[in-house]
């Protein structure tokens, strides 16, 4: 399933500002539900320390206890002191920064294909009719190497696949790590879940949020779960927007510098609940 083609909404703001924001962009849903908590209620939020679990991989201990209450009570976690180094993250979110700040032209010749979703545009658009998110949008497919498609791999900055290829391989060393002490956690192997996926897809979402002079009307990233295993999210830069559902209620995130944020996905879920 591809996704049709739609304007990219970082020209759109560079042409009229912002102010006019297009109908198919409006959400009248987005101040219909109340976002609660401040910065104390940010703090609630698990923070997991990645070296503590590995020490404890083995045995278990006081950090694997703890991510397996966030696994269970939150589905959500920050990740800290993880195995990613800080040149490689850096490398990364300067790369991603100087891509969108490319021309348009040059952006485009990564555009999705028709039937295709890795790319640059906007995923899952199946109307004309069909509400977007004020975004913009590149996914590839990186892990294994054989799945990728270079053809959409930016050239441009001329360090952008290179830096992909380190922060792929990288964070597919943390995400293995996390998934043996979830396992262990749940009284398997901990290899039980990770040789389930020597053959499993890893795959970057890229998020561009144009500013927007009427941010009430519109939403960055429609409200979703994921349907994978892990999702780890890098925070590029300090504008912060992520939100999460927990007992009825959307709580901000305040991402910890240098963290990831862990999100438990749908399969997951499905494939662990007794």
């Amino acid at each position: 399933m591809g996704s049709l083609p739609v304007p990219s909404v970082q020209a759109l703001v560079a042409a009229t500002g912002g102010d006019d924001v297009p109908l198919r962009y409006l959400r009248p849903e987005a101040a219909a539900e109340a976002v609660t908590g401040d910065a104390d209620g940010e703090a609630q939020i698990p923070i997991i320390d990645h070296q503590r679990l590995l020490l404890e991989l083995d045995h278990g201990g006081e950090e694997s206890a703890r991510l397996h209450r966030a696994c269970q009570d939150w589905g959500f976690f920050q990740l800290v002191n993880h195995s990613v180094p800080d040149d490689v993250v850096e490398s990364m979110k300067a790369n991603i920064q100087q891509f969108f700040q490319l021309s348009a032209e040059t952006k485009k010749r990564f555009a999705q294909e028709q039937g295709q979703l890795e790319g640059y545009g906007q995923l899952f658009v199946v109307s004309e009719d069909q509400k977007l998110d004020w975004a913009d949008m590149l996914f590839l497919y990186t892990q294994p190497p054989e799945m990728r498609n270079t053809k959409f791999w930016p050239d441009q900055p001329a360090a952008f696949r290179s830096a992909l290829d380190r922060y792929s391989d990288a964070v597919k060393d943390v995400s293995d790590s996390l998934l043996a002490t979830m396992a262990k956690n749940l009284g398997l192997k901990r290899e039980a879940i990770a040789d389930k996926c020597i053959r499993g897809m890893q795959k970057v979402r890229i998020n561009y949020y144009p500013p927007c002079a009427q941010p009430e009307k519109v939403v960055g990233l429609s409200p979703h779960s994921d349907a994978n295993l892990l999702t780890l999210v890098l925070q590029v830069n300090h504008v912060q927007g992520l939100q999460i559902k927990r007992n009825g209620s959307w709580l901000p995130v305040k991402p910890v510098p240098g963290a990831f944020v862990v999100n438990i996905g749908d399969m997951f879920e499905v494939s662990t609940r007794s």
